[in-house]
């Protein structure tokens, strides 16, 4: 499945318009709220990001693509502090964030799904979300008290569930979840820290072609009223949900801008041969 012409699906099943890159509708203003000035990660002499610019707009789907060992894992982790930056700044809605802790950085609504490994297998999916949100609210794990003082958060832990399509497997382990259910239990306990920025990394990696489209409309939904930066190898997912992609190679910025003219650049064409040449035809699944 491809959505092309400008168009990307809907909460409702539907589509609607993009225009200039920017979701028609969407609160988006010209501003940046994440970006960073040479930022750069050195391993004993092996460079593994090298002077990255990256400028994520506000109420934008920015995409980071690139070949494999292109650098966008160690991207991802400089972004949210996990791991320094050997030069280079990172702001964040206004604020310099770099050298800070990465639970300062997710308090401040910079959050990277997968980030707080709140899904146990034990666990029920709302007791998953429960744990995410007494997180959230500075409480402690009180898992040997009784239910009654932690049932306060499954009002707001239900609306989640329900954000992410998953009411009906609130009483099931997360282990007996199908993958791309958990997945999307993965974003209900990143949606419980209430970012004003989420950062996915491969969202529908592994997933089925029905899992995919039911991901990317949860993320389409989830996006409204934040800005997200997602990692994906699927083009389809990319071109189809992001406004905005930069495409990196051997640590580098080779490209930017949006997905229709990113995709015809002889650059990006040449570093995907003989790991994803369909590039050129716009999208693969």
């Amino acid at each position: 499945m491809r959505w092309c012409g400008g168009l990307v699906p809907t909460a409702s099943g539907g589509f609607e318009a993009k225009q200039g890159g920017v979701r028609v509708g969407s609160a988006v203003t010209s501003d940046a709220i994440l970006e960073t000035q040479g930022l750069t990660k050195e391993f004993r002499g092996f460079v593994a990001v090298s002077d990255v610019a990256l400028r994520v707009r506000r109420g934008t789907i920015h995409g980071l693509i690139g070949p494999n060992g292109a650098g966008k894992t160690t991207c991802f982790n400089l972004l949210t502090n996990f791991l320094p930056p050997t030069r280079g700044t990172i702001h964040y809605d206004g604020r310099d964030i770099t050298g800070m802790k990465p639970a300062e950085v997710a308090r401040l609504g910079l959050v990277r799904s997968f980030q707080i490994s709140a899904v146990f297998s034990h666990l029920t999916v709302l007791e998953n979300v429960r744990l995410a949100l007494q997180r959230a609210r500075g409480a402690s794990f009180d898992f040997w008290r009784s239910e009654r003082p932690l049932k306060q958060y499954d009002g707001r832990a239900m609306e989640l569930l329900e954000d992410v399509g998953l009411t009906a497997y609130a009483k099931l382990t997360a282990g007996e979840l199908p993958y791309g259910r958990k997945r999307a239990l993965e974003i209900a306990t990143t949606l419980a820290l209430e970012p004003k920025m989420m950062l996915l990394d491969e969202p529908t990696a592994g997933m089925t072609h029905e899992d995919v489209g039911r991901i990317m409309a949860l993320v389409q939904r989830v996006a409204q009223g934040r800005t997200v930066l997602l990692v994906e190898h699927n083009l389809t997912v990319v071109s189809g949900l992001c406004d905005m992609i930069t495409v990196l190679t051997r640590g580098r910025v080779l490209a930017e801008g949006p997905y229709a003219e990113v995709s015809k650049n002889a650059d990006v064409k040449s570093a995907y041969l003989g790991t994803d040449p369909s590039i050129s035809g716009g999208a693969h699944g």
